[in-house]
């Protein structure tokens, strides 16, 4: 006899066999199965938890094994379960079939919410499980996929009544289900509050339509990271089942007690001084990292070359894979991380190399050296900088600019951004790819015809600015993306023009404005 319960790891995490044994001997709790530190302390709330829900604890020797024994499990989760299992083998509950339990206990009995409900339900449900029990802190992410097998409990007393009345009758008894929170798009900041830019604007929307990377680089106080965090109001809603594994990921973190469906593309912004695990993901037990907590969505690397270089460097294979693996002595562990790339970044350290007066002459007041600028500049790498499609210099807008009221809005550039999704969402819709950046070379050949003037507009940009073959097909994706925007099923040679006009600054930090 066993209840089966789940452990967070990776994004899929564990289906664990709880089995207890009930036998003569010293009374004590003995637990097996590479269990750590907050598995082996539930020996003890286990032991309270009975007792002040009104229940004898077996005064016998009882062994907890956890199977698979040879992965490490760890976390709270697994109170509840266990608890559960000495019941059904001191026959306080009846048999335990089917059923997947999830909770950690207070001494009191109480239960508390665990993370990662929504990935245990999914692997549950893959696995064959028909009912579940959770802490009626999880219930609104429960019920995004066992809506009608689950049953939200607030304390031990409660799942053993829910475990005898679905021996009684077959099924849980019904649990009012809340509406789990979602994000409020009407919250998000619009394209309107920021004046001119509108080369800017333009490759956000053309970033947001096809999934491109995108640098920004230009002086303090030119709105790049005001128009940056401006990107998620013009982006297309997530499908229901990227919904799905977006908040799932979310929940595996550990934010369970501010979790939401995520309707929208995630935006990810963290701080510079982010460790490589915590943009990657890891950990003694793995957790999702930053890139994937921007699954589907954006990674802003605000003031990118502050972050450390080794952290830059590693997001490379990411890109190109749209997954991350990290390695373990127990095994590799594949997080999901298909995501968006934003940097942000000032033109040198003291941000002011290339500043113009509104007059348009340059501002000769940089503080670097040559070589402080290079070092700069050199965390980015050409490798990485080979990934970024995008590359936009901007300067601050004239003062004129500013006190116009006639920008484009967020709702006006997101209907081109919807439509231009739509089309490459039928376009793809047989393939595993989601949006243009991600086209294979066969894709590319396949949806991309060009003709004979744009072909040679290709040949010569890449001859005369020296770029990599991954760049020539970058051009092509953009190209692609760009008539999307437009609504037509061919490249033009403008769109040519226009893609291979973003790739033309950003590898000479002294060429900057070109």
């Amino acid at each position: 006899m066993f209840v089966t319960a789940y452990s967070p790891y990776g994004a899929e995490g564990i289906i664990i066999r709880v089995e207890a044994d009930i036998r003569r001997g010293i009374p004590g709790i003995d637990v097996t199965g590479l269990a750590q530190g907050a598995v082996r302390e539930a020996r003890e709330r286990v032991r309270a938890a009975f007792r002040n829900s009104g229940y004898m604890f077996p005064q016998d020797r009882i062994l907890i094994n956890l199977a698979p024994a040879g992965v490490r499990k760890d976390g709270a989760s697994l109170d509840l379960p266990i608890a559960i299992s000495v019941m059904a083998a001191a026959g306080l509950v009846p048999p335990v079939n089917n059923v997947m339990v999830l909770g950690e206990l207070e001494l009191s009995g109480i239960l508390r919410p665990v993370r990662g409900v929504l990935a245990a339900i999914a692997a549950g449900l893959k696995a064959g499980i028909e009912d579940f029990i959770v802490p009626a802190e999880n219930a609104g992410e429960a019920g995004i996929l066992a809506q009608n097998h689950c049953a939200a409990v607030i304390n031990l007393a409660q799942a053993v009544e829910a475990l005898r009345i679905r021996a009684e009758t077959g099924s849980l008894p019904s649990t009012a289900i809340p509406p789990l929170h979602t994000q409020c798009s009407a919250c998000f900041l619009d394209f309107s509050e920021v004046r001119g830019q509108a080369r800017y604007k333009r490759a956000l929307e053309i970033a947001a339509a096809g999934s491109h990377n995108l640098l920004v680089f230009g002086p303090p106080g030119a709105g790049k990271t005001m128009l940056a965090r401006r990107l998620p109001s013009i982006t297309a809603p997530l499908l229901p089942l990227e919904a799905v594994e977006v908040t799932s990921l979310h929940s595996l973190s550990g934010q369970h007690d501010q979790i939401a469906l995520f309707h929208e593309p995630p935006f990810r912004t963290p701080h510079h001084s982010a460790s490589p695990e915590g943009i990657l993901g890891g950990g003694k037990n793995v957790r999702p990292g930053e890139i994937s907590l921007a699954h589907f969505g954006t990674l802003f690397l605000d003031e990118a070359p502050e972050f450390q270089r080794s952290v830059l460097q590693s997001l490379r294979e990411p890109l190109e894979d749209g997954v991350i693996t990290i390695s373990r002595a127990e095994g590799p562990v594949r997080l999901p991380a298909d995501f968006q790339l934003l940097l942000a970044a000032n033109t040198c350290p003291c941000g002011r190399l290339g500043m113009r007066q509104p007059n348009g002459n340059v501002v000769a007041s940089c503080f670097c050296s040559p070589e402080e600028i290079h070092r700069y500049w050199r965390k980015f790498g050409a490798a990485l900088l080979d990934r970024v499609e995008l590359r936009i210099a901007v300067n601050a807008p004239d003062i004129s600019m500013l006190m116009t009221n006639t920008e484009e809005t967020s709702a006006d550039v997101s209907r081109r951004v919807l439509k231009a999704v739509h089309i490459q969402r039928k376009r793809f819709e047989q393939t595993a790819v989601r949006r243009n950046a991600r086209m294979t070379s066969t894709l590319i050949d396949q949806h991309c015809p060009l003709s004979l003037k744009s072909e040679l507009t290709v040949q010569s940009a890449v001859a005369n600015l020296g770029l990599s073959g991954r760049s020539f097909h970058s051009i092509i994706r953009v190209a692609r993306t760009i008539a999307d925007l437009e609504e037509s099923d061919t490249i033009q040679t403008v769109h040519i023009e226009e893609a291979i006009d973003y790739r033309r600054q950003g590898d000479d930090p002294f060429d900057i404005f070109g």
